[in-house]
């Protein structure tokens, strides 16, 4: 860059980039888009190396922790799962598989339907979770400690208004 001004940020030298080469394109939605995809891999980061801590995969945790905020006992059909989770069938079975393997999850036959299997928490699974869940609050506070509460408050609902406009469509 010939003029000397530093950008604010990765995406903001994108913006004046394509602002170089393509002045004929309004590219203001790259801004927020942009912003929100390098934030979302930054997080993905600082909140997986929390959770290898615990030995765990961020999968891993966000299965153990869809079953802990179910309640007692800690039990979901596996489809109740993989809908929470957004994910198919064929990759619930094989996460599942693991965290059977290593003791964290059991399945059950389901007392309401002979053809089908419970998933839930073992106690030492119960524990492990509960244990990840508190470092990863400590680790979304410290991420978002350079942000003042009303800033956050703010891209909470904003973020809130667009993820429900996404839900819809």
């Amino acid at each position: 860059m010939s003029s000397g001004h530093q950008p604010a940020d990765a995406v903001e030298l994108i913006l004046q980039q394509w602002r170089r080469e393509r002045p004929d394109l309004d590219i203001s939605p790259m801004g927020p888009i942009g912003r929100l995809r390098r934030c979302a891999v930054l997080l993905q980061r600082r909140l997986e190396e929390a959770f290898a801590q615990f030995g765990l995969t961020a999968w891993e945790f966000d299965v153990l922790a869809t079953l802990r905020r179910a309640g007692a006992p800690y039990r979901m059909a596996p489809t109740a799962l993989f809908s929470a989770l957004m994910i198919t069938s064929g990759t619930m079975t094989h996460r599942l598989k693991r965290l059977e393997a290593s003791a964290l999850i059991q399945r059950l036959p389901n007392q309401q339907d002979a053809r089908s299997m419970l998933v839930e928490l073992t106690p030492q699974g119960l524990a492990l979770i509960d244990r990840a869940l508190e470092a990863h609050l400590e680790n979304e506070r410290a991420i978002l400690a350079a942000l003042p509460p009303t800033t956050l408050n703010s891209l909470d609902n904003q973020l809130s208004v667009l993820l429900s406009a996404l839900e819809e469509s």
